[in-house]
């Protein structure tokens, strides 16, 4: 009989301690996997917010801007250089923006805010605000209505959950209220009789017009339509005033920015601070967005726009953010370290019970002839087997969570969610799909694995066969 059916049918001859030894190594492998996806997936959605959002991949900046953002330090747009820029193979579009601050008054309130003037026609090109419009918004009239209509008791609950919530579009607003296909048909249409918003992106001939976020639309108390004040510093000192009538909302994924956020045409901008021609940066939007074709794509155009003009990658200018994930990616890391610690730990005392209970046998079959290598071999493998049924079990099991997970995010409410927003994020831990952290998870598991089985491996080659028969 070879040794590998030999070392299988060992497995099961004790089933208590193969189903104890893989369930270790289950358990191990599922949590870890299920941990790391949330984490990263928490990360990637972070990183993904504050680039489609605002910043953009790539950014031409003068070279002064990034330590000091001010109207000073902008520039003249160069069309010859973004020609240029727009030739390259990456380079979807130059999309030239001007930022700046001001306080935003309506009726009684004010707020300090982020003023940032774009090109409407080419918004798509380089940040895509204009699919961000609230479409529905769940005020507190909103839900009572919907209350009165025949809903399940389920989406009744939902809605008490998510009073003040604003959706762009319908696919998030099922799926965060959790409605059912079934019921799709009969509730989507009193969703849109009671719960509708109104408002219009902004539009390249306009003047005197204003998208705002919708945490400003709430604290303000403005809905489409009305007159929001703008009053700050221009360029060179000068003053900045104006009057904008309110086209629409959008809903902007970071809390902070959605708090603060105004967006004019760039014509309005440069009026409103008195700079013509100006811009504090244009945003450069690429086709592949991996890191080496980034940075290969930043080394060109760094080449093209020469010592007057920078071109800055995402993580150059989300610096504290990128600091802040790190540290939190060190201390999950330590979090996952003391998981497997602690299984490494029940992995070898299953492993030393093991040896101790069949020390009589591994004795009784090297007397009668076996050689020491074949029994350690044997052994090794039926503990290598029993990490394999443990491994493929737990990624198994963690698949439908992580699919799961990242179809439907968890959402934060309450006191949870006032911290995340605190700290600037969207209440939301959506998780990563399977990607190489699987890989890498495993291998873990492996070498605790291949830890036991060497410890098990020199057990044996120590073993002395007249103890081993009298134990």
């Amino acid at each position: 009989m070879k040794d590998r059916q030999l070392a299988w049918r060992n497995l099961w001859r004790n089933r208590k301690r193969t189903l104890i030894t893989a369930a270790s190594v289950f358990f191990a492998v599922f949590f870890a996997l299920v941990m790391r996806s949330f984490q990263l997936g928490t990360y990637n959605k972070m990183y993904s917010d504050v680039i489609q959002s605002y910043s953009g991949y790539l950014q031409l900046q003068s070279p002064a801007y990034l330590d000091e953002p001010t109207l000073d330090n902008g520039f003249t747009v160069d069309s010859g250089l973004v020609s240029r820029i727009e030739q390259d193979r990456n380079v979807e579009a130059v999309v030239p923006r001007m930022e700046s601050f001001a306080l935003a008054a309506a009726g009684n309130r004010t707020q300090g805010v982020m003023v940032i003037g774009m090109d409407p026609d080419n918004d798509n090109k380089a940040l895509n605000i204009r699919k961000r419009m609230v479409r529905y918004k769940l005020t507190p009239g909103a839900v009572a209505a919907l209350k009165n209509e025949n809903i399940p008791g389920r989406l009744s609950k939902n809605l008490d959950l998510f009073t003040g919530e604003a959706f762009s579009d319908t696919d998030d607003l099922v799926t965060i209220l959790g409605i059912s296909e079934k019921d799709s048909s009969a509730i989507l249409p009193l969703v849109r009789n009671h719960a509708s918003f109104a408002g219009e992106y902004l539009s390249g001939g306009e003047t005197g017009f204003a998208v705002i976020g919708n945490g400003l639309s709430d604290y303000l108390g403005t809905v489409p339509g009305d007159t929001l004040v703008l009053m700050g510093q221009g360029w060179h000192g000068t003053s900045a005033a104006g009057l904008y009538v309110i086209r629409g909302v959008v809903s902007m994924p970071n809390p902070e920015l959605d708090n603060r956020f105004v967006c004019l045409t760039l014509d309005d901008a440069r009026w409103l601070y008195g700079a013509p021609g100006m811009v504090t940066s244009s945003i450069i939007g690429i086709k592949d967005a991996s890191d080496k074709e980034l940075a290969a794509t930043q080394a060109r155009l760094s080449a093209i726009s020469g010592t007057e003009l920078s071109v800055r990658n995402w993580k150059e200018m989300n610096a504290l953010l990128l600091n802040q994930m790190e540290a939190d990616n060190r201390s999950g890391a330590i979090m996952i370290g003391i998981l497997y610690l602690v299984i490494a730990f029940g992995v070898f005392g299953t492993v030393l019970m093991m040896m101790a209970e069949r020390r009589r046998e591994f004795g009784m079959l090297v007397s009668i002839g076996m050689r020491k290598g074949r029994l350690a071999a044997m052994v090794g493998l039926e503990m290598l087997l029993m990490g394999v049924i443990g491994i493929i079990a737990g990624v198994i099991a963690s698949l439908p969570l992580v699919f799961l997970g990242h179809v439907r995010p968890l959402r934060f409410t309450g006191e949870m969610a006032r911290m995340y927003e605190d700290y600037g994020f969207d209440p939301v831990m959506p998780t990563l799909l399977p990607d190489t952290y699987y890989l890498w998870q495993v291998v873990v598991v492996l070498l605790i694995l291949a830890v036991a089985i060497a410890f098990s491996v020199r057990k044996i080659f120590k073993l002395n066969v007249i103890n081993a028969l009298r134990a």
